[in-house]
């Protein structure tokens, strides 16, 4: 396992700065104004408060950056479920985009986990 040195190399930010990218193409056309731009705004949270705690130098501070942007997974995967519900996005791509938010918060999960046993 390489070290880790920049929060570019975490594995979770790569993941969910692909996530936040994705979801900004897929609702660029939409019109519902409201919702999408709450959809954009917490996706680019996950991997912003990711990069943030990095950035500290703090594992305390860490932990607690890595609880927002898992928090903001949450966020984003509730606006799926209703965008899905409204017809907003249709359900295979709600479907992806779910997955990858589940993917993502259990990702945060286990690093917030090694780093309050091992840090």
């Amino acid at each position: 396992m390489n070290k880790i040195e920049k929060f570019e190399d975490l594995v979770v930010w790569q993941e969910s700065l692909s996530l936040a990218m994705r979801v900004y193409k897929e609702l660029e056309d939409c019109k519902n104004f409201g919702l999408r731009d709450q959809m954009q705004r917490c996706s680019v949270s996950v991997p912003s408060n990711i990069a943030e705690g990095f950035e500290r130098y703090s594992n305390k501070e860490f932990i607690r950056f890595l609880r927002i942007a898992k928090g903001s997974a949450g966020e984003l995967r509730t606006q799926l479920h209703i965008a899905v519900g409204i017809g907003l996005i249709d359900a295979t791509l709600g479907d992806e985009l779910l997955n990858k938010t589940r993917l993502v918060s259990s990702m945060i999960h286990s690093l917030i986990k090694v780093r309050l046993e091992k840090f």
